[in-house]
């Protein structure tokens, strides 16, 4: 196993490419995890370059929570703000301590950035056994130095900034910059969205590093990313102002759409609906919205297995394909229990398998009772976390209009 680099640890600190006084502190402590947990039965099948990642992760964790720079403290504070709770899929025992070192943090620091970025085990269970005595092992180096470990003053960018402020624009811009590319919280979760967003670039093309430069400066704008699928202003608000921001309502009333009043008079107030076949969605498009007799709509739908079809007030109707079987709503004569139990997970975890608006829907009313992780019956863990877990797999899939 080769040692992690100082420029490998450097690249990942907010005042990256300068050093400081405490980074020989640190880049040890990431190596003593790396070295010590190298041997663990969980970390032998794992890549070397994942089990850098995971290190360093913690290392940064730590160096987060010594120079309360900040970053974790948002996460937990968004947690409890949206769900109630500090960290998702453990209960927090009397002695957790807030926005210091705890063992159920380490334990969910490790899954997120094993299922985020380790392809084989992308549906690893939360509480996977070997998974947890690989986290605690981790856990038990952290404490052994954490008494006694310098505080990292350059890693807190934040401190004193104002989200509004002209004064502070340009070190808001660099905190955002840093959260979106290097953060170790936030980049796990938008390493698929990287990997999508590279699959549309020509790496031959001469002008392809400037390209990827911009689409990077558009999505740190304009896509989510994180364990809670934030946008990045929305994550650099929280760290500077320690609160999500409040939602604007819209300018006057949203215009309701028209397919919204044809889909729900024909269906007696219903917006959404289960079809067996192709043949069956068709017939209702031309006898609910009116759509012209005797065409075949919507002709590349055909093949699936089942159809839904959802209508907002505002937005219109949209079309899901073969997950009606895992929808357990009234009036649905398709759903299957047995098929539910080994696929209803997809639709939190599969992007573009369910789209948002309809996953929202179904999670409203409490239609997705079978879902669980791969290979595991915990039912009420995924059911209890539903939405996070739909937020740190599916991003912008599940948060975007």
């Amino acid at each position: 196993m080769t040692p992690i680099t100082i420029k490998e640890f450097l690249l990942r600190q907010p005042t990256f490419p300068e050093t400081t006084e405490t980074d020989s502190f640190y880049l040890e402590l990431a190596n003593r995890l790396l070295r010590d947990m190298s041997s663990h039965s969980f970390a032998t099948e794992m890549p070397e370059g994942l089990l850098k990642r995971v290190a360093l992760t913690l290392t940064d964790y730590m160096q987060d929570i010594v120079s309360d720079a900040g970053l974790w403290r948002s996460f937990v504070d968004a947690n409890r703000e949206l769900y109630g709770w500090s960290v998702p899929f453990h209960e927090v025992p009397e002695n957790y301590i807030d926005y210091e070192l705890n063992r159920e943090d380490v334990r969910f620091l490790v899954w997120y950035t094993v299922a985020m970025l380790w392809e084989e085990q992308r549906f690893i269970f939360p509480h996977d056994a070997g998974l947890l005595d690989f986290a605690d092992g981790c856990f038990a180096i952290l404490e052994e130095v954490y008494d006694d470990a310098p505080v990292p003053e350059e890693f807190n960018i934040s401190r004193g900034l104002e989200f509004n402020d002209p004064d502070d624009h340009k070190a808001i811009y660099r905190l955002g910059n840093w959260l979106f590319l290097h953060s170790y919280l936030l980049t796990p979760a938008y390493s698929m969205s990287m990997r999508e967003m590279m699959e549309g670039v020509d790496m031959n093309d001469p002008d392809a590093p400037a390209k990827m430069n911009e689409r990077l400066d558009q999505a740190m704008m304009e896509d989510t990313t994180g364990p809670l699928a934030l946008f990045t202003p929305e994550w650099v608000y929280l760290m500077v102002e320690g609160k999500l921001p409040s939602e604007k309502a819209p300018a006057g009333e949203p215009a309701v759409h028209p397919y919204y009043d044809k889909f729900t008079r024909f269906t007696g107030g219903e917006e959404i609906r289960f079809f067996d076949s192709y043949e069956a969605m068709n017939r209702f498009f031309i006898e609910a919205l009116g759509w012209e007799q005797g065409e075949e709509h919507l002709a590349q739908a055909k093949g699936a297995h089942d159809y839904i079809l959802f209508v907002t007030r505002n937005k219109g109707m949209l079309m899901a394909r073969d997950i009606a079987r895992c929808v357990k709503a009234p009036g649905n004569p398709l759903y299957d229990a047995g098929y539910a139990a080994d696929h209803a997970f997809e639709l939190l975890s599969e992007r573009g398998c369910c789209p948002g608006d309809l996953l929202r829907y179904i999670f409203a009313h409490d239609w997705l009772p079978d879902a669980v992780f791969p290979g595991t019956t915990d039912r009420l863990l995924v059911h209890m976390n539903r939405d996070f877990i739909a937020r740190c797999y599916l991003q912008i899939y599940y948060r975007g209009d």
